[in-house]
């Protein structure tokens, strides 16, 4: 962990929004090992990706559908129904947020993978998000988590020493890419282990 924090760095879909795909294909699919097989062999997490890097809904909806015809109505959902994949807040890594934003010690910022297309939705839908000086969103850079310079585009815009910065991320891969370039990063799992470990280091009374 470094030395003296001076920022705490945010991911945002599985940390402070509660994103799932399954809530959506819940209500589409019949069983929850369908959801399971079309989410790991239709819209996967890889597919996904794509479009966190800067790919356009309409050209990855349609390329998919040319590959899958069958599930044209369930593929055409993801954007369609895109916000009831989003149940709303992780209320308590908010609370988090909040008290850090309150000690006015630390910059907070945002270091999301999300598609340039739904991000505007969600700065209108949640407020916490302007809490924070800057967020850098892949869909707009037209790179992501973990790739080096998705990290970097941050550091430089807005003057980031990383060994004096904190990450907080769910994905593994997001936080090994983290180290590699020199950004001590906690793994989220849940918000109580969040605050433990940031009371732990510190950055929470």
């Amino acid at each position: 962990m470094p030395q003296k924090i001076e920022t705490v760095i945010f991911d945002l879909g599985g940390v402070l929004i509660d994103w799932n795909p399954r809530y959506l294909y819940r209500k589409i699919l019949k069983d929850e090992e369908q959801v399971n097989w079309f989410l790991q062999n239709i819209c996967t997490s890889e597919w996904n990706d794509e479009q966190d890097a800067g790919r356009s809904f309409e050209e990855a909806t349609r390329e998919l559908i040319r590959k899958h015809p069958g599930w044209e109505e369930a593929i055409t959902a993801w954007y369609g129904r895109w916000q009831e994949t989003i149940s709303g807040p992780i209320q308590e890594t908010v609370e988090i947020l909040e008290a850090i934003k309150k000690s006015n010690g630390y910059r907070l910022y945002a270091l999301t993978n999300w598609s340039a297309e739904t991000f505007p939705w969600a700065l209108d839908n949640f407020k916490f998000l302007h809490w924070f000086e800057g967020i850098v969103v892949s869909g707009v850079e037209k790179t992501r988590k973990p790739f080096p310079e998705f990290y970097q585009i941050l550091f430089d815009r807005y003057k980031i020493d990383p060994s004096k910065a904190i990450f907080i991320d769910d994905n593994i891969k997001n936080i090994e890419g983290a180290r590699k370039i020199g950004l001590p990063a906690i793994q989220f799992q849940n918000p109580q282990q969040l605050r433990a470990h940031l009371t732990q280091i510190g950055l929470l009374n």
